[in-house]
């Protein structure tokens, strides 16, 4: 039995997708973030000492981290589907790009995040003008300049192919999802700006098997 320990507007979203996408049957514990700290709740530590999500339990096996999950649960239950041919140009592709969501994409999206919640955040009125001066140069310098980066290079990419793997869907393009729905929501990412990324979002979003994965989730 595969189980999703899944915490409300998390990663462990894309795993209910892709779970989906296999057909197979899964179980869903549901936990609801902190409001004030939006942390996932103490319960989620009995499951896992970090605390993260997603965690998927398989088995009795503990399953953490997207990435790995999502390997796992390929190989084991993928019989072929949502991922290339080993030895393959593909393979290697499907291989990066499974790494670079989280590895790559994902820190300068949290660091928009971070900055934009201190800039927001209520100071003292003598301490505002310093937080606010630190926060310009930080996205000014270093954040905006590495999302447009990234984003850049990722819509090159999509030039080129229609999959991140390449001509066939797979299961990196779930692991995608996250990274560039987070920069849709908050870091840019339009029909104008990126149009090939943006009609890769339309086009996940179309799949039958996310909306299923959405209305579960």
């Amino acid at each position: 039995m595969i189980t999703v320990h899944h915490l409300n507007n998390s990663r462990s979203q894309r795993i209910l997708w892709l779970l989906e996408e296999l057909e197979l049957a899964y179980d869903i514990v549901r936990y609801q973030r902190d409001p004030k700290t939006m942390l996932a709740p103490p319960a989620f530590k009995q499951i896992h000492p970090l605390g993260k999500s997603p965690v998927v339990t398989v088995d009795g096996l503990v399953l953490a981290e997207s990435g790995a999950i999502i390997e796992t649960l390929v190989e084991r239950y993928g019989a072929g589907r949502l991922a290339p041919a080993a030895g393959t140009p593909e393979a290697l592709r499907y291989r990066y790009w499974l790494h670079y969501a989280e590895g790559s994409a994902m820190p300068p999206l949290l660091l928009k995040l971070v900055f934009d919640r201190i800039a927001s955040a209520k100071a003292p009125f003598f301490a505002k003008p310093v937080i606010d001066g630190i926060v310009d140069k930080a996205m000014s310098r270093f954040i905006s300049p590495q999302l447009q980066t990234h984003l850049g290079y990722m819509e090159s990419e999509l030039a080129e192919r229609d999959w991140f793997a390449g001509p066939e869907f797979s299961a990196a393009d779930v692991q995608m999802s996250f990274p560039l729905e987070a920069a849709q929501a908050r870091a840019g990412l339009t029909a104008d700006t990126y149009p090939h990324l943006s009609d890769w979002l339309a086009r996940i979003h179309a799949r039958p098997a996310y909306a299923r994965a959405e209305a579960r989730g």
